[in-house]
């Protein structure tokens, strides 16, 4: 069995160190790893692509439409635009967090307005204030990308100790003790979100139980 996950966002978000921290992880729990990176202008807000697979045995770096069991996207748009990759019932771990593209920004198009809806509508919908978060629990906002890897943590089987120790690894070390905060912090909400899915407080949309699943019938 092997699991895919794909990390979506912008240039300056932190998306290459992620796809590095989760690939380090997955060794560290013995795991095959295979990693692929697709990026624009990396430094300049242009749209930034982690392909990463592990399991038993991989032999390609590349996530198959239709097969990612993970999208954890850092900008809204960045999400919607991947939907395609997630499987159905693949869990999307949203930043609540929009950077309008350069064709929106100069008035040629205008930024989608009902994204959240668009996804929850289709697939199971975690959605996070990370920049946030992070300055709350991490003291800066720009440890919103391990924020956002804490909460994936939490529904990947792998150990959290697993998860720490790649950080500890990734991280340089004066900026080790807020990123180990940050994680922690989205780890918790990781974990809360996936024991309301258990306990059916949510349903497979992430919409309260109470209510329709949006967009199925």
């Amino acid at each position: 069995m092997v699991t895919n996950i794909l990390v979506a966002g912008v240039g300056g978000q932190g998306i290459l160190l992620t796809g590095k921290l989760i690939a380090q992880t997955a060794c560290l729990a013995g795991f095959d790893v295979k990693t692929s990176e697709i990026h624009g202008m990396a430094q300049r807000g242009g749209s930034v692509v982690t392909h990463v697979r592990y399991g038993e045995r991989v032999y390609s770096p590349v996530i198959s439409p239709g097969t990612a069991d993970f999208l954890l996207a850092f900008e809204k748009l960045e999400g919607r635009r991947s939907l395609p990759f997630l499987k159905p019932g693949g869990l999307v771990i949203l930043n609540d967090y929009a950077l309008p593209p350069l064709p929106v920004a100069v008035g040629l198009e205008a930024y989608p307005s009902d994204t959240e809806e668009y996804i929850a509508q289709r697939f199971p919908l975690l959605l996070i204030d990370a920049l946030k978060e992070a300055r709350l629990h991490g003291g800066d906002p720009r440890m919103a990308n391990v924020l956002l890897t804490g909460v994936l943590a939490a529904f990947t089987g792998i150990p959290r100790e697993t998860w720490e120790e790649a950080l500890e690894r990734s991280v340089p070390p004066r900026f080790l003790e807020g990123n180990r905060k940050a994680f922690a912090r989205g780890f918790e909400l990781g974990a809360a979100y996936r024991q309301k899915m258990a306990e059916g407080v949510v349903d497979q949309c992430g919409t309260p139980r109470r209510s329709a699943c949006p967009g199925r019938s």
